[in-house]
């Protein structure tokens, strides 16, 4: 098998624009237009505009500043976003290292269950943790009954930040270990040849090379806080920007200035945090020159070592899959108040899913099946373009649809109610309410997935298999299909089960477009249930479900992309 890097040879052999690449770039560009560029110019337009008169102000974001809440929505959401950064690394580092560095069964096993949260949105968990470490949950019971002592985990903010950091901590824990993996092993060595090692080692040259990969982990962990609307919500906590954009909107009306100015604050703090993280890296060389890295040998632990390394990795482990153990056992509980455990268990709650919700399942499975086919077609063209066309404005494509990523989901939402609510197809409902606009929603925030899936398969195709169907009389569109297409099959799959995956428990601009309960997703539904104490065991039956559907269809993605690599190695 031969590897050809020849991004200067790809550039040489590219065949002059043709009508059938404009006209699809052209499209592409409507679409993130349409779909992208103007529900954020939308939201961005009322955010610096006085109400009636439409001129220029900034009037907005001084009633913003002079407003206490919003500041203090402001402050709280920094606090909690940081906070939920240090406590996620407190989480994953540990594993990182562990699993990474040292030699000890069960390290594949255990990065595997550090993955576990990210297949449940956290909001779904943020009943379940109240039930377990709540004020009259059962470590505090136990704590009260054992030390007459109780421990404010769920209180406030603090709830917040103990929820999140169990979720978003697998976005560090994934960069870090792909960082140490990569780390040239001559700089080890040359540190141990020089007396360092140990903790010193760890602390003084494997870490700081590590940077770049925790950088990256820690501002997308921020982003996300930031992001997230549901959790605060469901834990009572509404002084923080996102639930206060939510409230705002919904509350007074999409009239309201004031909601569109905390959308502008969302995605000024996003940027700026993906900027912080990148220029905390800059001017530093963290380049390795060994091929491949892979960093030592991984040390055996002696059995003392082994000893502390599965105590700190399992109570890691137990305190991760908290949210799952007590979304279980929430939805299974008859009565669960006051007591360690639930009183009894049932399965009614799955019975009543079953029988009032049936349409969220199956508005779910529409959703994020269009979404994710949505985002590998538009990924895929816009990554083709990029790769294999000399199109003039193929890099703004890529630009524009990457950009979706700055964009908090509760922008989106404010911003397609801002504009399509006023337009209407054939004198018919406002074309904000339809469905369609949840579906084209949630594909928007995950077209960068599929487009980053789709660039990386692409790069590893040479352009020479092409220019050999083409020289044997195929068509440009059959060679594409017909040995593109199939070669990209993993890619392809691996960006439409991410896009899958994540639309199935998008909930922040969902809250906000979805209309009815005929028209909600099962995220939705989960939202609805858990804002009673009486439809919490429904709720959490229902988020079984959603983390069901969701690991069936990685599962099926994975088979794929197993399928479609053996087929790919076969042919080269």
């Amino acid at each position: 098998m031969s590897i050809a890097v020849t991004s200067a040879g790809v550039s040489a052999t590219r065949a002059p624009v043709r009508v059938g690449e404009l006209a699809l770039g052209l499209s592409i560009a409507a679409f993130l237009l349409v779909f992208v560029a103007w529900p954020a110019v939308a939201v961005t337009y009322v955010a610096f505009t006085e109400k009636g008169t439409g001129a220029f102000t900034l009037i907005n974001f001084q009633d913003f500043a002079r407003t206490d809440l919003f500041v203090r929505s402001l402050w709280n959401s920094i606090y909690v976003g940081a906070a939920t950064v240090a406590w996620a690394s407190v989480i994953a580092l540990p594993l990182a290292v562990l699993t990474t560095r040292f030699s000890f069964r069960g390290a594949i096993v255990i990065q595997t269950l550090g993955f576990v949260p990210l297949i449940m949105p956290p909001f779904v968990g943020a009943v379940a943790m109240q039930m377990l470490f709540g004020r009259n949950g059962t470590i505090n019971l136990l704590l009260s009954d054992w030390f007459d002592v109780r421990i404010p985990f769920m209180e406030g903010l603090n709830g917040v930040i103990f929820v999140e950091a169990l979720h978003y901590f697998p976005f560090i824990l994934i960069n870090v270990s792909a960082s140490l993996r990569n780390i040239d092993r001559a700089m080890e060595e040359a540190a141990q040849n020089l007396g360092c090692s140990g903790f010193r080692l760890l602390r003084r040259i494997v870490l700081p090379l590590a940077a770049p990969g925790y950088m990256a982990g820690a501002s997308l962990v921020f982003v996300k806080v930031f992001d997230d609307l549901a959790t605060p919500l469901l834990l009572n906590v509404k002084d923080m920007l996102a639930p206060q954009a939510y409230l705002r909107i919904t509350s007074i009306g999409i009239a309201d200035p004031m909601g569109y100015v905390i959308a502008v604050v969302l995605v000024v703090m996003s940027v700026a945090s993906m900027g912080l993280a990148a220029l905390a890296t800059r001017g530093v060389d963290y380049a390795t020159v060994q091929r491949g890295g892979g960093g030592i040998a991984r040390r055996s632990l002696r059995p003392a070592e082994s000893f502390a390394a599965y105590l700190v990795v399992g109570f890691i482990l137990l305190l991760v899959l908290a949210p799952h153990i007590g979304l279980l056992l929430l939805s299974f509980a008859t009565v669960w108040s006051f007591s360690p455990l639930p009183d009894a268990l049932t399965t009614a709650h799955y019975v009543r899913v079953f029988s009032e919700s049936g349409v969220y399942i199956k508005n779910t499975i529409l959703y994020a099946s269009l979404a994710g086919l949505i985002d590998v077609v538009v990924g895929t063209a816009i990554a083709w373009l990029v790769l294999r066309t000399k199109l003039s404005f193929r890099h703004w494509l890529d630009w524009g649809a990457t950009a979706a990523l700055a964009f908090p989901g509760v922008v989106i939402g404010i911003g397609y109610l801002r504009a399509f609510y006023d337009v209407r197809l054939f004198g018919g409902a406002p074309l904000a309410t339809l469905w369609i606009m949840i579906v084209l929603a949630v594909a928007v925030r995950r077209l960068p997935y599929a487009l980053r899936a789709s660039h990386a398969a692409l790069l590893q195709i040479s352009r020479s298999l092409e220019e050999a169907a083409e020289n044997l009389g195929a068509t440009r569109q059959r060679a594409v299909r017909r040995i593109v297409l199939p070669l990209m099959t993993g890619g392809i799959l691996a960006g439409f089960v991410t896009s899958f995956a994540t639309a199935a428990v998008e909930l922040s601009a969902t809250l906000l477009l979805v209309q009815s309960n005929s028209d909600a997703p099962l995220a939705y539904g989960v939202y609805v249930f858990m804002q009673s104490p009486a439809g919490r065991g429904a709720g959490a039956a229902l988020g079984v479900v959603t983390v069901i559907i969701v690991c069936a269809c990685a599962l099926l993605a994975q088979f794929g992309i197993e399928r479609s690599q053996n087929a790919k190695g076969a042919l080269q």
